[in-house]
């Protein structure tokens, strides 16, 4: 029980940071000033229409990533495993593509992380479709349907890279979204996203039971009445449900699906109940600490979010390989 007030300081101190990080450093007496509304000056407009909804949206991005990654460990029984297995990244990818260089009536702010969603719940429902039809339908087959739509997406994504980018559209904006950025949303769309990752914890909390079932085995699953091959295709619809909010509200951001699941198990231990919570808050400081070094770092320029998670995260993925080889 000890873990969880220090996993809600972490956030709150995170977050803190990450306020007062930019190219214009603020102080927590600056944040207290421009949220109280005691200050009128421009900094203090940015402050609370920009670098906090920024702020709060990274946090959330990285909780549903923590949440995504504890939902595809856990019906693949595989702690190597990551929420852009079934190609949900790829076909949100090519959304956002789509949305960046097509000339669209809406507004692109809106489009973009719609069309993002939809892509990668298309891409979803493409895997699972698949397999349907070959039989495959267990997490194995899954893994392999997903590699194959991934890489064809991918394709796709660059094809449409080449074939659409002119003088007036820059290659470098699609390339940005790619390469994991969270955009700074106004407070009406924050509080879409807040209850978006509100409902994605509740949805994935129902789930919880049953991915400890799956934990003992297909057969003993079974022996307790699970239905293995209709859960899975379950948890993994809601798992992509889950990661496709988050790429379309941060682009693709790598690693941290990965990580945060071992990180919280370190601290709560392997049932989901505790778990998925546990690496919601994880993810969450984890996106809102390497979204707060993508805006500092460099000043002005903002390095991509998604190369600062890979740098990090690289080296995580090397050492957890190592450890599994060797047990």
């Amino acid at each position: 029980m000890r873990a969880w007030p220090i996993l809600v300081l972490a956030l709150a101190f995170s977050i803190v940071i990450a306020a007062c990080a930019g190219h214009d450093w603020a102080t927590p007496a600056d944040l207290l000033r421009a949220i109280a509304g005691a200050a009128a000056d421009l900094r203090s407009r940015l402050l609370v229409e920009w670098r906090i909804p920024r702020v709060l949206a990274a946090a959330l991005v990285g909780a549903l990533l923590g949440l995504g990654g504890t939902v595809f460990q856990g019906v693949f029984r595989n702690p190597l495993a990551e929420p852009y297995l079934l190609g949900s990244a790829g076909g949100a990818a090519l959304g956002a593509t789509v949305a960046l260089l097509v000339p669209l009536a809406a507004p692109q702010s809106f489009i973009l992380p719609v069309l993002a969603f939809a892509g990668a719940w298309g891409a979803t429902m493409l895997v699972i479709g698949i397999s349907r039809v070959s039989g495959a339908v267990d997490a194995a087959g899954m893994l392999l349907a997903g590699v194959a739509v991934a890489a064809i997406l991918g394709a796709l994504r660059s094809f449409l890279m080449l074939a659409l980018s002119d003088e007036t559209v820059s290659l470098q904006i699609v390339l940005s979204w790619v390469l994991g950025g969270v955009q700074t949303p106004s407070w009406p769309v924050l509080g879409l996203l807040a209850v978006i990752s509100a409902a994605c914890l509740a949805l994935t909390m129902r789930l919880a039971g049953r991915l400890d079932l799956l934990g003992l085995g297909e057969t003993m699953a079974i022996a307790f009445g699970l239905n293995v091959n209709r859960f899975v295709a379950l948890a993994v619809l809601a798992g992509s449900v889950v990661v496709a909010a988050a790429v379309a509200f941060g682009g693709l951001v790598a690693f941290v699906g990965l990580a945060s699941p071992h990180i919280a198990r370190w601290l709560v231990g392997p049932l989901h109940r505790p778990l998925l919570p546990a690496s919601a808050l994880v993810g969450a400081i984890v996106v809102t600490l390497a979204d707060a070094i993508a805006r500092a770092a460099l000043p002005p320029a903002e390095i991509p979010l998604g190369l600062v998670t890979a740098v990090a995260g690289g080296p995580f993925f090397i050492l957890l390989l190592a450890r599994r080889l060797r047990t």
